[in-house]
């Protein structure tokens, strides 16, 4: 048998950020690498902003569980579900200024993005099932 990795919420949140910040950084470095052969700094530069933005909101929702658990069950509700509401406002009007921008290669961005928020739900997935978490209090 394995050995949990995590025996607290607390811990399970800085595995998820920790873990997540460290595959977004490979992922901006394998896409902007990428971008830079293929398109050039206008390739580089939208790999790095597709990835910062899959970290904002990964930690967003890492933060945002993290607080709402330590409260009760409608402040928890209420601060995932505004957190989300945050993170759609946020990302539409980031992909408004971006739409402008001249510098942006829109499918490096996307496929970025992609890859990111891909990575990052199968390190929340994996975390949360090998983390020993207790179901009540003594």
């Amino acid at each position: 048998m394995s050995a949990a990795f995590t025996t607290g919420t607390g811990q399970l949140f800085k595995r998820v950020l920790a873990w997540g910040g460290l595959l977004v950084a490979g992922i901006a470095l394998l896409a902007g690498a990428a971008g830079w052969f293929i398109v050039g700094i206008n390739g580089l530069l939208s790999a790095l902003v597709g990835a910062a933005i899959a970290f904002g909101f990964v930690s967003l929702t890492a933060v945002s569980i993290w607080l709402g658990g330590r409260l009760g069950i409608g402040a928890f509700s209420g601060i995932v579900l505004g957190g989300w509401i945050l993170k759609v406002v946020v990302f539409l009007a980031v992909v408004a200024l971006l739409r402008r921008a001249d510098w942006v290669d829109g499918p490096l961005l996307f496929l970025t993005l992609v890859a990111s928020v891909i990575g990052t739900l199968a390190i929340d997935s994996y975390v949360f099932l090998k983390a020993r978490l207790p179901l009540g209090e003594n």
